[in-house]
């Protein structure tokens, strides 16, 4: 009996164990702590807290500095004034006018060449040196009365603005006695036309001086665009009359009205001069170019000399159309006279740079004196032609 009553009390003591609490490891008390562990709060930290404070964080202000106030910071300051310097106040009115200056100090000393590269004598004593020489000339022999020298270049190249300079030099005022035009594209002087450089002042009653400048059509990149080659021939030959017409469509020829057939010294050409606009120089074509080459080729057979002229200087050299006497030391004007050489064939020995008058209503001593130096020019070279054919112009007359 006690046996059975042990046993069957073993019995209830395990069901007492289902229904309380052992201290004993037991595999349902294992399973009704996991179970609460997910349905009431646990003391370990959750994953859930720290997605709400991530969450928080994104919903409230975060005590770390931001990006945005950063932003702020930087708008704010392009819209106040900053207390840092500015660059800007550094350089005052008078600094800026005195860099301004040093600029252009430096631009000019860029442009100009330490001395000339030629040597002319810029004084009022000068001038009047010159132009006494221009006057008293007389050709060489005495071969001839006068010297008739012809002007030779493209359309608006500046030859009877020249004429008109020169013409204005002796006259002492401005002058426009040889028709100047404004086209570039069409020849404005259509027939020959000879212009005497009077003496000046009081020495004009004695008559001209001995100097005859020319004009003429201007030339083309072709016969069919200009002056042909062989009309230019024709009037350096001298068979062509004072105030002939010229045309492309209707050339010189041995029958033409007042054709010369057997000329004398004192009609034919003594020098040509070659014109070329500086402005141009680049942009001249090639054509224009052959021409050049063939009528100095035919030109030199005939023994007359030929000298160029550079106009327009004061459009391509700022120092020049201020200050003309600078026009030896400016680098530009020194290359486009290398330039015009290469164009026309010609040592740039022959070539001199000259500065019309064209807007001005007063003459100027610098500009007076550069052109009256080309006329000296021209006329050295003249002079070598009376030199080298007189002894044969009277052996056959």
């Amino acid at each position: 009996m006690e046996k059975a009553t042990i046993k069957f009390g073993g019995l209830n003591q395990a069901a007492e164990a289902n229904e309380v609490p052992s201290s004993r490891f037991s595999f349902g008390s294992v399973f009704n702590q996991a179970k609460e562990a997910t349905e009431t709060p646990s003391t370990l930290p959750s994953v859930r807290p720290v997605f709400n404070q991530a969450k928080e964080a994104t919903e409230t202000p975060s005590t770390l500095p931001s990006v945005r106030p950063v932003f702020n910071q930087a708008k704010e300051a392009t819209e106040t004034p900053s207390t840092l310097p500015s660059v800007r106040p550094l350089a005052s009115k008078k600094d800026n006018k005195q860099n301004k200056g040093l600029f252009t100090n430096t631009c000019i000393a860029l442009q100009l060449l330490d001395t000339p590269w030629r040597s002319v004598n810029w004084t009022s004593e000068s001038r009047e040196e010159l132009m006494e020489k221009v006057e008293s000339y007389t050709p060489a022999r005495g071969a001839a009365s006068e010297a008739r020298v012809l002007l030779l270049g493209p359309v608006a190249a500046g030859k009877s603005s020249f004429i008109s300079s020169v013409q204005s030099v002796f006259s002492g005022r401005v002058l426009n006695r040889a028709m100047v035009g404004s086209s570039a594209s069409a020849s404005f002087t259509k027939r020959l036309q000879s212009f005497p450089i009077r003496r000046s002042g009081e020495k004009s009653d004695s008559g001209p001086t001995a100097l005859v400048l020319c004009d003429i059509m201007g030339l083309g990149d072709g016969d069919l665009t200009g002056l042909s080659l062989y009309d230019a021939l024709c009037v350096i030959k001298g068979h062509v009359i004072e105030g002939h017409q010229f045309s492309a469509e209707d050339p010189v020829r041995s029958d033409s009205m007042g054709f010369i057939k057997k000329p004398n010294l004192k009609d034919k050409i003594h020098c040509v001069v070659f014109v070329v606009d500086a402005t141009k120089i680049n942009t001249y074509t090639k054509g224009l170019s052959t021409t050049f080459q063939q009528l100095r080729q035919n030109i030199s057979s005939l023994g007359v000399h030929q000298v160029a002229l550079l106009t327009h200087i004061d459009e391509v050299c700022t120092i020049t159309s201020q200050d003309v006497s600078q026009v030896y030391r400016s680098r530009q004007v020194q290359q486009l006279i290398g330039k015009a050489g290469a164009l026309l064939g010609m040592a740039t020995s022959y070539i001199v740079p000259v500065r019309n008058y064209s807007s001005q209503l007063e003459l100027n001593d610098n500009m007076d004196i550069l052109l009256l130096n080309a006329v000296d020019h021209i006329l050295q070279y003249t002079d070598l032609y009376f030199q080298d054919n007189v002894v044969d112009y009277k052996a056959t007359n």
